[in-house]
């Protein structure tokens, strides 16, 4: 008996040497049968970005951020795309007053735009618009412009429904093709599509220098068209000149003949002459209001009885955008480029679109 209750206290059982040698041939420690091992955190990668960080409708830009963000992943239906360029909007700065985007989609990285490297290594554009025919998306939910629900391309990655990207055409840089899907697609869609004009017919452009309206100046050019500029800057005129305008007069001077169109992005301030300039059954085509959507005087009387067209139009379809490429490709137009900035100076870039002083595009670029 003695003997007996020694050796079951002084020497492990068959089961317990059993469990202790299987442990020794894992190479685990014995006391891992003590303290349980803690699950390792998934890894998160990251990247940098410009982002909105806070909402502030006085001080917009004090809720810009630059810094790093978790990195998109990959999930069927979108790819995820290397963004090599990427360029600034006035949807960007709205979109840190707030207009578009909620405080619950907060941080929000910015950036509607972009031309880059899919996964297979093809150099592609991105159609900015998300949700337009439902791919990629719920069956329920509304387009929305990128940013407006999911992470944009101030960064070094984006993810985007595939039915969102587009071939490059290999004459057109990073840089210049990410200039297109925005302010130049509003553009082509309000001339081609929404004011309807052709060769030889004459267009009012509204505030040159901004981005949509730069655009239409070269685009309307290269159409054949016989285009009249406004801008209350010296050297935006000039500019408008260098680029194709025929004239290029103050905001609010009398054009020299009544046109066939208005492209009206500048909204209450420039809206009483833009429709007083067009001839009867003329339309004018707007895109944005950044002076103000309240015109002190809506000129309706005149609208109806010169039988005036008002349209609204926003952004384009990817048909539109891959006819916007291809022309460019063809007939070497080139979209202006105001200042071309690496993605860590974002700010700067934000700084010039948010003091009117730029003329073309603000682009970011990333290597």
């Amino acid at each position: 008996m003695g003997d007996g209750d020694g050796g079951s206290s002084s020497s492990p059982s068959s089961s317990d040497a059993g469990r202790a040698g299987s442990v020794a041939q894992e190479g685990v420690c014995h006391t891992a049968f003590r303290f349980p091992v803690s699950p390792v955190d998934p890894i998160v990668k990251v990247m940098f970005a410009a982002y909105a960080a806070r909402i502030d409708r006085d001080q917009p830009l004090s809720g810009l951020e630059l810094g790093e963000r978790p990195a998109p992943e990959a999930r069927p239906g979108w790819s995820v795309i290397d963004v090599r360029a990427a360029s600034l909007n006035h949807h960007d700065l709205w979109s840190l007053k707030g207009v578009g985007l909620s405080e619950d989609k907060l941080p929000m990285i910015l950036g509607c735009d972009a031309a880059g490297v899919d996964e297979d290594g093809n150099e592609v554009v991105l159609h900015s618009v998300i949700g337009q025919t439902g791919h990629g998306v719920g069956p329920r939910e509304p387009r929305s412009i990128l940013t407006e629900h999911y992470q944009g391309t101030f960064a070094e990655q984006v993810a985007v429904p595939t039915w969102n990207v587009l071939p490059k055409p290999k004459e057109l840089s990073f840089a210049e093709a990410a200039c297109l899907p925005t302010a130049w697609l509003t553009a082509y869609r309000m001339l081609f599509t929404n004011a309807g004009v052709r060769p030889g017919d004459s267009v009012l452009v509204q505030g040159a220098g901004g981005g949509v309206a730069t655009a239409a100046i070269v685009l309307g050019k290269a159409a054949g068209l016989r285009v009249f500029a406004t801008s209350r800057d010296e050297a935006k005129r000039k500019r408008a000149i260098e680029l194709g305008a025929v004239e290029a007069l103050e905001s609010g001077a009398r054009l020299p003949q009544r046109v066939d169109a208005v492209i009206e992005t500048v909204g209450a301030a420039t809206w009483s002459h833009s429709v007083k300039s067009l001839r009867p059954g003329g339309t004018l085509v707007i895109s944005g209001a950044t002076s103000g959507d309240r015109p002190s005087h809506a000129e309706l009387t005149r609208i109806f009885f010169l039988e005036l067209k008002v349209v609204g139009s926003t952004m384009g379809t990817k048909d539109e955008l891959e006819d916007l490429l291809s022309f460019c490709a063809a007939t070497g137009v080139r979209p202006v480029i105001d200042e071309v900035l690496p993605l860590d100076r974002a700010r700067e870039g934000f700084e010039r679109l948010a003091s009117g002083e730029q003329f073309g595009k603000i682009v970011l670029t990333h290597s």
